[in-house]
C-alpha cells in the first residue's frame, strides 16, 4: 500500500513538550465504531466511555534510563583526547553486556575506543554501524548494568521532545513523567505512552464502573516512533520487540471474551502483543518471544475491540495501525479534526479512544 496514504501535515506547535498535569487532565478524542466523526472529551471521562464489564489491558514494561554521557579514551590511537565527550542512547541489547546505541558524535568514535560513564561503569566500542549507531560492550551486564543505568542514565526521550543543554531540572521531572503507573519489568527504551495518562484516581473510576484491568509486557524499542522510509508498506521491515503474555492473563482474557465482554488495549504495544498471541479462532495462547507484527489496512484483528492510544507521527507504523483498526478514511478525518481542535500530539500529548471499525 502506498505510504503517502498515511501522510499528513502537522504544525510543530501541536507537538507536546510537557505532559498534562495531572496526567488524567489530558484531552481524549472518542471515535465510536458507528460514528462518522469523533467527539471531544477528557481522559477523566474514560470510565463512562467504556462499558461495564470491559477488560482493559496495560503494558507493564519499565523504561530504562538509557541516555548516557561519558568521556572517550582510546586503546589504539596515540594522542586521542581522553576528555572527548560522547553521548550515547542505548537502543537494544544484543546480549547481557553488548548493546546497540546511537552515539553523538559518532564520527569521533573508532572500534576499541573506551568510554567511561562513571567510576566502575564503562564500555568499549566493538563495532560501528550505519546511521551513527554503534555496538558497545559494557563493563557490567544484567542487573548490575540496569542498576548503573538507573544511577547514571537519563530518560531516552524521543527526538521531537526538545530539551536544552541546561535541563537538569527538566531531566529530573522526565524521570517520573516518562514512566507509567504500571512500570514493573525493566527493558524498554521508549515509553508505552498511552498509559502515561493513568492515575490512581482514574483506575478507581474504572473499578467503580466494573471495568477490569490486566497486564502484559512488551519492551518498547526505538523503532516504534520512526516514520516508514519505503514507498510501499510491503517493503517495510518491522522492528522486532520482546513481549510476554502469561497463561493466567490469557485465561482471564479468554474467559471475558467467552462471556461476550470487550477487550480494550491501552496502547499499540498492548494491542500488538494481544494480536500476536491470538489464535485463528480468536482465543489467546500464552506467548513469550519477539514480535514484528505489522498491522496495515486490511489486517484482521482477532481479539481487541477498542484501543486507547496517543496521536502518532505521519507515515509511521503506528498511524498505519490505527488506520487498520478504525478505518483509513475515518482516521484521516479524525486526525484533521484533532489538529484543527488543538489536540496535543505524540508521547506527552493527548489521547484517543477508538472502537474497531465494523
Amino acid at each position: 500500500m502506498d505510504v503517502d496514504h498515511f501522510d499528513f501535515e502537522l504544525p510543530p506547535e501541536r507537538i507536546a513538550q510537557e505532559p498534562a498535569r495531572p496526567r488524567d487532565a489530558a484531552r481524549l478524542m472518542f471515535m465510536a465504531a458507528d460514528a462518522a466523526r469523533p467527539t471531544d472529551h477528557g481522559v477523566g471521562d474514560l470510565p463512562h466511555l467504556l462499558r461495564p464489564g470491559d477488560l482493559m489491558v496495560f503494558n507493564d514494561t519499565r523504561v530504562l534510563p538509557t541516555r548516557l554521557s561519558g568521556k572517550r579514551g582510546s586503546a589504539t590511537r596515540a594522542g586521542a583526547p581522553e576528555t572527548a565527550r560522547i553521548e550515547v542512547t542505548l537502543t537494544g541489547p544484543v546480549s547481557s553486556r553488548l548493546w546497540r546505541a546511537f552515539a553523538r558524535p559518532a564520527r569521533k568514535l573508532e572500534v576499541r575506543d573506551h568510554i567511561v560513564f562513571a567510576p566502575g561503569f564503562a564500555a568499549d566500542v566493538m563495532k560501528k554501524l550505519d546511521g551513527g549507531e554503534v555496538e558497545l560492550w559494557f563493563s557490567r551486564g544484567g542487573d548490575d548494568l540496569a542498576a548503573m543505568l538507573e544511577a547514571h542514565g537519563r530518560m531516552p526521550l524521543p527526538p521531537y521532545i526538545k530539551r536544552g543543554k541546561e535541563s537538569d531540572d527538566r531531566d529530573t521531572a522526565d524521570t517520573e513523567d516518562y514512566q507509567t503507573l504500571f512500570a514493573e519489568h525493566p527493558g524498554a527504551v521508549a515509553s508505552p505512552t498511552a498509559a502515561l495518562h493513568f492515575t490512581p484516581d482514574l483506575l478507581a473510576g474504572l473499578d467503580a464502573r466494573d471495568i477490569e484491568t490486566a497486564r502484559l509486557t512488551l519492551h518498547v524499542g526505538p523503532g516504534t516512533f520512526l516514520p516508514v522510509k519505503t514507498d510501499d508498506t510491503d517493503d517495510h521491515v518491522m522492528h522486532a520487540e520482546w513481549a510476554r503474555l502469561d497463561a493466567a492473563t490469557s485465561d482471564r482474557l479468554n474467559a471475558a471474551r467467552a462471556e461476550g465482554r470487550r477487550i480494550v488495549a491501552c496502547g499499540s504495544t498492548a494491542l500488538r502483543t494481544l494480536e500476536t498471541s491470538a489464535c485463528n479462532d480468536g482465543t489467546l495462547a500464552p506467548f513469550e518471544g519477539e514480535t514484528d507484527l505489522f498491522l496495515t489496512p486490511g489486517s484482521r484483528f482477532k481479539v481487541v475491540d477498542a484501543l486507547m492510544t496517543n496521536f502518532h507521527l505521519p507515515r509511521s507504523t503506528l498511524f498505519m495501525l490505527v488506520a487498520a483498526f478504525a478505518g483509513l478514511d475515518r482516521m484521516q478525518a479524525a486526525y484533521a479534526h484533532a489538529i484543527e481542535a488543538g489536540y496535543r500530539f505524540y508521547s506527552y500529548g493527548d489521547a484517543s479512544l477508538l472502537e474497531r471499525s465494523p
